[in-house]
């Protein structure tokens, strides 16, 4: 009866999100409807699809378990960095003028956007090529949570789950594009809400009650971190500086994510941001504030714990085993929804990016919206079937290489990225080699963290710093470079910051 349930939840939740591709089919009839809803996508489904693909199956299963077990319960900061930060700021700050200006230059991709804004075709073909590079191997990282929340709750090989997943994921995006993607993130974020409120609950509830919990919490001492009880209670845990680093990192990182930053670019006006910008940020102090404070409490199953033996990936589905069994396929769901719908955005911005921005007038000249739509829709398979092998292999032979790879892949591009697209939207007198420079400079520090970490001084040898380290020197490195090289030509900023002018003109 306990694997019926199980099953029965599963064979719903995907015959639903590939129900949704199909209905959706008709809005991926072209280039613009395939890749960004028509830009017409609204402020419920655009701050869902946000949040979803925020937050993957690597939040709940591995950074809220590795970072609450070093942090305690200040590692929920993270979850209230990412709702401040990652979502407040990043829709305040960017989400009007991406659109308005993405729109204007006719950008359906990051890349595209860097073209337009400064005049270079060069640019263009560097950001798609380390949104490539990049985003493969992060995209294979999604699959890690899933092991060992399929080995409890099914008893059945990884491998199988993976491949389940990645094919599913792969028809719903292939048939329906952007708008299955947003629909299917819609509710798989709702998933996302309800499952982890339930989860924190029992696990609190199993505990004796959250003062119960808190209080044996509070006890709780490791020599290697702290001999003082209460370390892991206090308001910025034992380690207040590398938690810093881990706020920043997830936080600020947000911005200068392709398959983030695109969100806006689909919205379908600007009365629909500020809407999104409230449901965005509630939406990632439930779920990111959850799953941080939920790990918060792991190491009150140290006894059952072999962190050196298992790795951090134990921590929560130890915590998870003892749940009812239809809370564990809640939480099996609730995994699979965030794995999902980060998947399907990552595929998907790789997708059009390395079609639009690479294949496109380099490869082939003359490429017709039809084969564009085919040529997308070929990537998104390959994409995944190369992030399901990476993912297998990983898993099978613990490849450490590839590892370090995901780890360094979120800092790479949001240390190359940020800046350049931060400033290209408010000021005038960025110029493109401060670009090429922010580029260079972020991609040469992470590989060298990932290749010659020892190098490194003691704080930036750990990848989520050393990510960190990129998107601050980028915020100093374009304004300083741009003043002391050649500016942009006057004729284009001006043309293209025109936009907002006509975007207050036509609000009025």
């Amino acid at each position: 009866m306990d694997l019926a349930i199980k099953i029965i939840m599963l064979v719903v939740f995907f015959g639903s999100m590939i129900g949704i591709g199909i209905y959706c089919r008709r809005h991926a009839t072209n280039v613009d409807g395939f890749v960004l809803g028509g830009r017409n996508v609204g402020p419920w489904l655009t701050a869902f699809a946000y949040g979803t693909s925020y937050f993957s199956a690597v939040v709940f299963v591995g950074y809220a378990g590795q970072f609450g077990w070093k942090y305690g319960l200040a590692s929920t900061w993270s979850g209230i960095g990412n709702a401040v930060i990652g979502s407040l700021l990043a829709w305040a700050i960017l989400g009007r003028r991406t659109r308005v200006m993405s729109q204007h230059l006719k950008s359906a991709t990051m890349p595209q956007f860097f073209e337009g804004r400064f005049d270079s075709k060069a640019l263009k073909l560097a950001a798609s090529v380390l949104i490539f590079i990049f985003l493969i191997p992060y995209t294979a990282s999604l699959y890690n949570g899933l092991s060992r929340l399929f080995g409890m709750a099914f008893n059945i090989d990884y491998s199988i789950c993976v491949i389940a997943m990645a094919i599913l994921t792969a028809i719903y995006v292939i048939v329906g594009g952007y708008m299955a993607t947003a629909i299917n993130d819609f509710i798989q974020g709702l998933i996302m809400l309800v499952g982890i409120i339930a989860v924190v609950a029992a696990i609190i509830i199993n505990q004796g009650g959250l003062t119960e919990a808190v209080q044996n919490l509070s006890q709780v001492t490791d020599p290697a971190v702290s001999t003082e009880p209460g370390a892991f209670t206090s308001l910025f845990g034992p380690d207040p500086v590398n938690l810093l680093g881990v706020v920043l990192l997830t936080s600020l990182g947000t911005w200068g994510l392709p398959q983030m930053v695109q969100k806006f670019y689909a919205i379908k006006n600007e009365k629909a941001i500020n809407k999104g910008m409230i449901i965005s940020t509630i939406f990632a102090l439930v779920v990111a504030g959850g799953c941080y404070f939920l790990g918060g409490f792991g190491r009150l199953y140290a006894d059952r714990l072999d962190i050196a033996a298992n790795g951090y990936d134990s921590i929560i589905p130890t915590m998870l085993s003892d749940l009812s069994p239809f809370l564990i396929a809640v939480v099996v769901v609730l995994v699979l929804s965030a794995s999902m719908s980060t998947l399907s955005s990552l595929v998907l911005a790789s997708s059009s990016t390395l079609t639009l921005d690479f294949i496109k007038g380099t490869v082939v000249k003359n490429l017709s919206e039809k084969k564009q739509l085919l040529i997308m829709r070929i990537l998104v398979a390959i994409f995944i079937v190369i992030s399901v092998i990476i993912a297998i292999v990983q898993y099978n032979s613990n490849v450490t290489f590839i590892a370090q790879l995901m780890g360094v892949s979120w800092g790479a591009l949001a240390g190359a990225f940020l800046a350049p697209f931060l400033y290209g939207l408010y000021w005038k007198r960025v110029s493109a080699a401060s670009v090429w420079v922010s580029f260079g400079f972020s991609t040469v520090v992470m590989l060298g963290n990932m290749l010659t970490k020892q190098l490194f001084p003691p704080i930036l040898q750990s990848p989520i710093n050393a990510g960190v380290f990129c998107m601050l020197a980028g915020l100093v490195i374009v304004p300083i470079v741009s003043l002391f090289t050649k500016p942009p030509k006057k004729e284009l900023v001006e043309e293209v910051f025109s936009c907002y002018r006509k975007s207050k003109e036509e609000a009025k």
